[in-house]
């Protein structure tokens, strides 16, 4: 499975979902999953986008409208045939796709439809799980996976989830790239690790020893029985995103969030 010329997004798509894909910059397929049909979606690079800066793995205006496309497709195939499939998105982008096309045409516009898509769909009773394989960085992670009731990554070099690279982050800070590894030691947010990550809260599981770019059958089968397992989860919690606060990690690490959103509640109730 371990093809240099393509990305491990596209990688984990043909492992979970077969050769059977559909679409370029973002590409997608239906394939079994526990039983039943899901739809699995990532960012893939294309080399020939006629949008310069979006030929990598990357979310420009182009991938944000064909993440809305395939999400919304599923949703409208299943409310004619009123089923729900799971929707599980491959994560691994690097970034939102930055130029002067893009804010002009409105990159904003496309990605916002990307995230009102996923979030649509888990209104609508899809069970939406994020895997993330490689990066989830910056607005890139916000329009493909965040909105999904359960997220969950691989435990292995190259997953991270940031607001930017550690080198655009010590460019902006002023610090260098190992100045930045210490401070995230101290403070959690800041960190580049997967298990720092995971204390916010906002993972649901860390998958360990996975080869993320050339996996086992094995362990591509464990990959499957975790997806399997949040589907079923994300059908059974009807709290939305809510857990993502009341976890014993959340209850530590985010109180000052935790607290913030009783007192805007309080205030919001009172009028």
């Amino acid at each position: 499975m371990n093809d240099t010329t393509t990305s491990r997004g596209a990688r984990w798509l043909r492992a979970l979902a077969g050769d059977k894909t559909q679409g370029s910059c973002v590409q997608y397929a239906d394939a079994p999953l526990d039983g039943e049909t899901a739809r699995f979606i990532t960012v893939a690079p294309d080399p020939v986008n006629r949008f310069p800066r979006a030929r990598d793995n990357v979310v420009g205006l182009e991938q944000g409208w064909r993440l809305a496309q395939a999400v919304r497709e599923a949703i409208a195939e299943d409310a004619a045939n009123r089923t729900r499939r799971p929707i599980v998105a491959i994560v691994d982008v690097k970034s939102q796709a930055y130029g002067y096309r893009e804010e002009m045409l409105g990159i904003h516009l496309a990605c916002a439809s990307a995230v009102d898509a996923y979030a649509s769909a888990r209104l609508a009773g899809h069970p939406v799980v994020a895997l993330i394989v490689g990066p989830a960085m910056s607005g890139a992670f916000l329009a493909h996976g965040y909105q999904a009731n359960r997220i969950v990554a691989l435990d292995a070099p190259g997953t991270m989830v940031h607001a930017m690279g550690k080198e655009a982050a010590a460019r902006v800070t002023r610090r260098s790239v190992e100045d930045l590894d210490a401070l995230g030691e101290k403070i959690v947010p800041m960190s580049y690790s997967m298990a720092s990550f995971a204390k916010l809260g906002l993972l649901d599981e860390l998958i360990g020893d996975v080869d993320a770019d050339a996996p086992s059958e094995a362990q591509i089968a464990r990959v499957r029985d975790v997806l399997a397992r949040k589907v079923r989860e994300a059908r059974d919690d009807k709290s939305g995103l809510a857990h993502r606060l009341q976890g014993e990690s959340a209850q530590r690490t985010r109180a000052a969030s935790i607290e913030v959103r009783k007192r805007l509640a309080l205030q919001w109730d009172a009028n």
